[in-house]
This record gives structure tokens, C-alpha cells and sequence, in this order.
């Protein structure tokens, strides 16, 4: 049901709203959703690369600086949305430059979705992103998002994934978004077909940053 709620609104009510409108409907509706998923259960998750023989993915325990997971894999594999949400912010366009190896540049490509959980979950080094993946665009958990790739600083290093987890930010605040909670055992969780939760440990992190 709260899939079809949200496909109506994506196919039928964003040609007929302004942007701020419907980004701001579909945000309503991801806050209605995390009650709803509350009272029936707990949101569904899955693996954000896209399992099967071509895609075997790699992944380490833990990151340089700062905690987030890279998720090696071949180029062109799927990235997959991980839990049912709204689009947050997507990047196009690989702004990066070795000379100036800007922060908010670094991640190249990607997009960046907030869940019904109330969780911001993250993938960059995108080869492209999907089509019709907007700002306020409402997704189901295993939706393509985008394809693995090496942009930004990733450039000239293996194909992979950088994913991060946090919690929602004003826009641009690269410095939440690319991760404030080791993704690791989370991953593992779900690529085993578990559904391990981060939203306590996210709400831990947010209380301590």
C-alpha cells in the first residue's frame, strides 16, 4: 500500500505541483510513513549494490577519517536504494579537481535518500544516475538509484560505492552526509538478507555531534 501511495505520487502529482510543493508533499508523506511503518512493523532494508554473479562486491570493517563504507565492485553495477524513502539531494555533475580536491566536490556523482526510518543513507563515485531520480522523488527499497563508477576523488582508483549513513541535514552539508556512522555491520546484516537497524545508533551519533 505505501508503495502504491507513493508511485501515485511520483507518476501523477509532480507535473502538476511547483518543486518546493512537491518536494515539501513528499517529505510529509516520508514523516507519515515512518509512523505507519512504526504500527506495522519494521521498514524493510536490502543491499545497496545490486547482488548477483557479475556485481561481487568487497568491503573493509572500517574508513580513512571519518566512518563510512567503500563497497568495491565492478563499474556499471546498480546501486540500489537500501529502505523505502524520498529522494534528498543528487549531484549529476563531477565538480572534482585534483588542484583544488574540494570537500564538497569529492563525492562526484551521487544521491543521497532519506528514509522512513528518518535515516539519510548515501552512495557517491556514481558512473550516472538514474533517470527521474530528483529531489523529493519518493523510492521504494531496491530501486536503482544509479551505477557504480569512479567520479570524483575516486578517479583513477577501483570502481566502488561510498556509502554513508547519517542523520538529515540542511542541504550541502557534505561533511554529515558522506557518513557519521560505521556502515559496516550494517551492510553485512543486510547482504545476508537481515534487516539491522541503524536509527538508535544514528540518533546516539546525532546526540554526541
Amino acid at each position: 500500500m505505501f508503495a502504491t501511495i507513493r508511485r501515485y505520487l511520483s507518476s501523477h502529482l509532480s507535473s502538476h505541483l511547483s518543486s518546493h510543493l512537491y518536494i515539501g508533499m513528499a517529505i510529509s508523506l516520508s514523516v507519515l510513513l515512518i509512523s505507519a511503518q512504526s504500527a506495522h512493523g519494521e521498514a524493510n532494508r536490502v543491499f545497496p549494490i545490486e547482488q548477483s554473479e557479475k556485481c561481487a562486491v568487497k568491503f573493509a570493517q572500517y574508513h580513512h577519517d571519518y566512518p563510512a563504507t567503500d563497497i568495491i565492485t565492478k563499474m556499471g553495477c546498480a546501486f540500489l536504494a537500501p529502505i523505502d524513502g524520498t529522494v534528498d539531494e543528487v549531484s549529476r555533475k563531477d565538480r572534482w579537481s585534483g588542484k583544488t580536491n574540494r570537500g564538497q566536490d569529492r563525492g562526484g556523482l551521487f544521491v543521497s535518500i532519506i528514509g522512513v526510518d528518518g535515516v539519510r543513507y548515501y552512495g557517491s563515485h556514481l558512473s550516472e544516475v538514474a533517470g527521474g531520480i530528483e529531489p523529493g522523488v519518493v523510492v521504494t527499497a531496491g530501486q536503482e538509484l544509479g551505477k557504480v563508477g569512479d567520479t570524483g576523488s575516486a578517479r583513477g582508483t577501483s570502481p566502488h560505492l561510498h556509502f554513508g549513513l547519517s542523520w538529515p541535514t540542511e542541504k550541502g552539508d557534505w561533511k554529515i552526509r558522506r557518513g557519521a556512522l560505521l556502515p559496516y555491520k550494517y551492510l553485512k546484516s543486510w547482504q545476508k538478507g537481515g534487516n539491522l537497524s541503524p536509527v538508535d545508533a544514528i540518533e546516539a551519533a546525532k546526540s554526541k555531534g
